[in-house]
């Protein structure tokens, strides 16, 4: 991987938004190096949060639906058939202030230098943190409504959480399930005042207050969840069918710290597109995209990484003439 020459393109990060600009940029002969990330405790693993994902119905060009570890290795597959370099490892440090980058991996020495980096890192839904939750994700447990909330059609389903995104997301499955209850910690909601009323007159929502999940019940499926009243300590058991954790994501943006501009949530800033506040650093999907957060969009925006780039480096080397 570290040959010694300057790399045109590396890009951190392997889902949708990375692969995309990994075959964007390798079709443009920019023989682009991507950092694909390696399999950790937090569930970072590499093909990113599709990884976890079951059968994908709403991403074009699938008309009988796809699985998303099977459309991460199509598209793996496709960015090395155009010459994209793909390597299991992470990126440790960066040094955004040098011209060419350096960024380490692996043994850490030596780095890889670069003249451009795209950085498709993506975010990590936040989860409970319970041995069940994890080992039923895709079979019941989701994070994303509008990815699975089809295949909840006519059952009974919980959202966990109380603020503007978990109440969106209950709101949108009362299209499908049969019920949705929302299981809240605090005998009052986080959301916004509008999209509380919102909730409060739907018909097929209703709250479980001042509680907590303990447990995700079903062996190879969810059959319901454990809940704990905060005020009594008392379990009690309830059936349900899905259950959809909303209590936020975090940005996969801790590596660029003090070196790009973050917002208020870890979220890159970027303007103009995919361009951050450094010449020749792009960045491109969920971890700086706070509000679609899908594969479509992710893969969007690294296809316009993978433009501005090329483009970058155009300039570079009109400016080199």
């Amino acid at each position: 991987m570290r040959t010694g020459h300057v790399r045109e393109v590396v890009i951190l990060g392997s889902g949708p938004a990375g692969l995309t600009a990994a075959i964007y940029a390798a079709r443009a002969d920019l023989n682009p190096l991507v950092l694909e990330g390696e399999p950790s405790s937090t569930g970072d693993q590499p093909g990113g949060q599709l990884m976890l994902t079951t059968e994908i119905e709403n991403f074009p060009g699938f008309a009988q639906g796809t699985m998303g570890p099977q459309l991460m290795a199509d598209m793996r597959t496709q960015a090395e058939r155009f010459g994209a370099d793909l390597a299991v490892e992470k990126a440790t440090r960066v040094d955004l202030s040098t011209s060419p980058i350096s960024i380490w991996a692996g043994d850490d020495e030596p780095p890889v230098r670069a003249r451009t980096l795209i950085i498709a890192t993506g975010a990590r839904s936040l989860m409970l943190g319970l041995p069940n939750e994890a080992r039923l994700i895709g079979h019941g447990v989701s994070t994303c409504a509008t990815c699975d909330g089809f295949f909840f059609r006519d059952k009974p389903i919980a959202v966990v959480g109380g603020g503007d995104s978990a109440i969106e997301e209950a709101l949108f499955l009362t299209k499908f399930a049969s019920s949705v209850k929302i299981i809240h910690r605090r005998k009052e909601l986080r959301a916004s005042k509008i999209m509380q009323e919102r909730a409060f007159r739907n018909e097929k929502i209703d709250f479980i207050w001042d509680s907590t999940v303990t447990d995700v019940l079903g062996t190879d499926h969810v059959e319901g969840v454990t809940i704990k009243d905060a005020l009594t300590g008392h379990e009690r058991d309830v059936e349900l069918e899905g259950l959809f954790v909303a209590i936020g994501h975090a940005p996969n943006s801790a590596l660029f710290e003090g070196q790009l501009e973050l917002d208020a949530n870890g979220y890159l800033l970027t303007y103009g597109g995919t361009k951050t506040a450094v010449p020749g650093v792009f960045a491109c999907g969920d971890v700086q995209d706070h509000e679609y957060r899908q594969a479509i969009t992710a893969a969007g925006s690294g296809c316009m990484a993978a433009i501005d780039a090329e483009k970058y480096l155009a300039a570079l080397q009109h400016q080199l003439r």
